[in-house]
């Protein structure tokens, strides 16, 4: 007996622009471009932190999710989809620069990162969050790519570590580390 397995597909309600992507209409891959854009430009640009490189590696997102698009499943929304292969396009162009991440025993001793404090850190974070996007920009690009990923873009540590191919353990470091250090920043501001 073969092993059923029922798949949840995605509803998407641009489902019939998306289509005609996959039938290569070039008005509809513009459509869903003018749908999709300026969240993908946000997602790159908290990645490459750089107003033309997010906009370049963007456009290359885009091209590359049109010519893959049929490969798009629906088991996840299409914005979902496209988030990844932005997201992953804009590492690669961080990783040109050979971005280096720190590694978990790199300065950090056991003890040292102070978990309990985790949930007041972040309610006192999300109350400043204008002055701490900005702040974020200022981060090493190690600390606000994993802090972006984190609280902006909603990844828990297990899909950040697959992501930028580091354990899931170095990403809880860099968070924490990233965290610290955004605090250290806006206290200066005060």
């Amino acid at each position: 007996m073969q092993n059923e397995k029922k798949e949840t597909l995605y509803q998407n309600i641009h489902q019939d622009i998306i289509d005609r992507c996959k039938k290569g209409e070039q008005k509809a891959q513009f459509q869903l471009y003018k749908l999709y854009y300026k969240a993908m430009f946000n997602t790159s640009y908290r990645i490459v932190n750089d107003r033309m490189e997010a906009e370049d590696a963007m456009q290359e997102a885009f091209l590359k999710a049109f010519d893959k698009i049929h490969t798009y499943s629906g088991r996840v929304s299409f914005g979902a989809w496209l988030k990844r292969i932005v997201i992953n396009h804009s590492l690669d162009e961080i990783k040109k620069k050979k971005l280096d991440f720190e590694s978990v025993e790199e300065g950090n001793r056991p003890g040292e990162i102070k978990e309990e404090q985790e949930d007041e850190d972040e309610s006192e974070i999300h109350e400043q969050v204008g002055e701490i996007k900005e702040t974020i920009n200022e981060l090493p690009d190690g600390y606000r790519i994993v802090l972006s990923l984190y609280l902006l873009e909603g990844y828990d540590h297990e899909e950040i570590a697959e992501i930028l191919n580091m354990s899931s353990s170095t990403s809880r470091s860099q968070y924490t580390r990233a965290r610290n250090k955004l605090k250290q920043q806006l206290a200066k501001k005060k």
